[in-house]
This record gives structure tokens, C-alpha cells and sequence, in this order.
């Protein structure tokens, strides 16, 4: 994750989707940070991605969200080579157990304190 201020993305014109991502990782890190920073690099070389939101609880519990325009650019991440061998080393060493919602978002709005 990267290192700029927490803001949560911003709301978009719907429809557009949600991946939510929740897991459990295992003890250690295996190289989990450095691959984890290079998905989202990738990720953002997506057409129609439009963000993620990312937060983990000091008992390991992990949510990531990542928003995208339609359900092609979801297929094109999610067919991606290298996301496809991060997958596969998450199962093999970095997470306990991990579960993967998509849904359409019809309705978004947010606030900004500051900001009408």
C-alpha cells in the first residue's frame, strides 16, 4: 500500500463495481509486501479502474475494495499473468482464508469535512 494520506476514493457516477476482497493472512511476510505493492502498480494500468480503498485490523483481518468502471476491466485484472501467480502464492503461502464479493454499485455519494 502506498504511503500518501488516508482519504477513502472518492465517489464515482454509478454504475460502476466493486471487488471486495477480504482475507486472513498467515504469520510473516514471504515476500507479501513487495508483491502487494507490485498488484498495485498493475492494477492502476487497468482501463476503468478507478481506485481502491485498502484497511487491515491488528488481528489480521484485511478488506481491499477496488472500484472499476465494468465488469471487462474486472475480467481484464483478473486475467492478468501476474496477478494470476500472486494469486496462486497467496494460496500456497500468504493467507489463512480470503473471500472475493463483486457488486454493482448503483448508488454513491461521500463527504468532505471542508468541502460543501
Amino acid at each position: 500500500m502506498s504511503d500518501q494520506p488516508l482519504a477513502p476514493v472518492a465517489a464515482h457516477e454509478p454504475p460502476y463495481y466493486a471487488v471486495v476482497f477480504t482475507s486472513v493472512r498467515t504469520d510473516g511476510d514471504n515476500g507479501y509486501g513487495e508483491t502487494a505493492e507490485r498488484m498495485e502498480e498493475l492494477v492502476k494500468e487497468i482501463p476503468g479502474f478507478l481506485g481502491m480503498d485498502s484497511a487491515r485490523t491488528p488481528g489480521g483481518l484485511g478488506i481491499t475494495v477496488g472500484y472499476f468502471r465494468d465488469a471487462e476491466a474486472i475480467e481484464e485484472w483478473r486475467g492478468d499473468m501476474e496477478h494470476r501467480a500472486a494469486q496462486k502464492q497467496g494460496r500456497e503461502s500468504w493467507y489463512e482464508s480470503y473471500t472475493v464479493h463483486v457488486a454493482k454499485v448503483e448508488r454513491s455519494h461521500g463527504f468532505r469535512r471542508g468541502q460543501g
